[in-house]
């Protein structure tokens, strides 16, 4: 063993004192790098695994709200349609009021009318009674000028007085 370390020139002081040193770099590095280096990494790996978590929550969240999304939606539609179909039995029903009313109207124009019509033929009845009044009147003033017989006179003035 001598002469292995005569061959290498070991001197075992300068080992001891490079141990030492080693040991001492070695845990100077330990207590300013590793130590903090080790917190740091486990600070980052909560961050990450915090965020992995509420990336979860967030996707339950965002799952459960597009169903309600949906639910939301399809209600709408539903009611939506049932507007429709409302609004749609409503402007039939208008519909059919204005339709009555105006059939209503139509025959109250037509029973007016018919009353108008009647009321002319009766006026133009007694129009037509007054003319021929009248033309008979004129026709007997005639024939009493032809025949001046005062017993045909008194007569036929009886006989007209009695219509």
């Amino acid at each position: 063993m001598d002469s292995f370390i005569e061959t290498f020139h070991i001197d075992w002081k300068i080992i001891i004192a490079q141990s030492v040193n080693f040991i001492v770099v070695l845990f100077i590095l330990y207590f300013l790098l590793v130590k903090p280096l080790k917190k740091m990494m486990k600070d980052r790996t909560e961050t990450i695994s915090g965020g992995l978590n509420d990336a979860k929550v967030n996707a339950e969240l965002l799952l459960k709200t597009k169903k309600e999304y949906e639910n939301v939606l399809a209600n709408a539609r539903i009611e939506a349609n049932t507007i429709f179909q409302e609004g749609k039995k409503e402007a039939l029903e208008t519909k059919r009021t204005m339709i009555e009313n105006a059939n209503k109207e139509v025959e109250q124009m037509i029973a007016s009318g018919k009353k108008s019509l009647e009321s002319e033929k009766a006026k133009m009845i007694e129009e037509a009674k007054a003319e021929i009044v009248s033309l008979v009147v004129k026709a007997t003033e005639k024939l009493l000028e032809s025949h001046k017989d005062e017993t045909f006179d008194k007569q036929t003035v009886e006989k007209i007085k009695k219509m």
